[in-house]
């Protein structure tokens, strides 16, 4: 199991170095077949296991941002982030190794699995930003979401499925901003080409204050856990 997994993260880092050239949603391949696939919620729940283990069993990940909440994001931006991780089109060597075949399954695991995921309910104290409402650095946040994020992202940060645009409401602060950066620098080589182009003039305060405001976004209440002591009844 060690030698496995220093081999893959060894290959994921040499794709990293080489700095391999990814076109935007090129699709086909194993993200089209999970797709078109009919989820089975139940092995769904299974091959989640593996994943509890950094995204915490109700998907809530880290509200310091190492791990992002995975729990009501779009089954098609997972499907879509997934698909790309194993095939190295996107760069995560933390993750690249539970996300194999070897270790999650074939494209009918991501189907279920990401299926499941969708469905659990969402962190109610997810990870915000520094600035709230009553300060001008929100204002200023917003400003910028309004000019550059609104097209794809929505007005309530739902995103769309249809595109593969994820849903960033509910989403830790610490994380959206690192990746964000690493979108705006190029580092992370599966980003949307429109995207980097709309956000490469961000300072790194512009960027802090745009993914502020978005931390601050409501998320629908049907859509939330009841508390944060919620426990995912499935891995009791």
């Amino acid at each position: 199991m060690k030698t496995f997994a220093i081999r893959t993260v060894a290959v994921a880092a040499a794709a990293m170095l080489a700095g391999t050239a990814h076109a935007w949603n090129e699709g086909g391949g194993e993200q089209d077949e999970a797709l078109s696939l009919t989820p089975d919620m139940e092995n769904g729940m299974d091959v989640y296991e593996v994943c509890s283990a950094c995204h915490l069993p109700e998907g809530w990940g880290q509200t310091e941002g190492t791990f992002p909440q995975l729990a009501g994001q779009h089954r098609a931006v997972l499907i879509k982030q997934l698909s790309d991780i194993r095939a190295l089109n996107r760069d995560n060597p933390t993750m690249y190794p539970f996300a194999l075949p070897e270790s999650i399954g074939d494209a009918q695991a991501l189907a279920d699995v990401v299926a499941y995921i969708e469905k659990l309910p969402m962190n109610p104290e997810w990870g915000k930003g520094p600035w709230g409402p009553d300060t001008p650095e929100y204002a200023q946040g917003e400003k910028l979401f309004k000019d550059n994020c609104v097209k794809c992202h929505g007005p309530d940060g739902m995103g769309d499925p249809e595109k593969f645009y994820p849903r960033i409401n509910g989403q830790h602060y610490k994380y959206m901003l690192r990746q964000f950066e690493w979108i705006r620098d190029g580092k992370r080589r599966n980003a949307n080409p429109d995207m980097v182009k709309q956000i490469k003039s961000f300072t790194d305060k512009d960027m802090q204050m745009v993914i502020n405001y978005v931390s601050w976004h409501p998320v629908p209440k049907d859509q939330l856990a009841e508390s944060a002591d919620w426990k995912n009844p499935d891995f009791e």
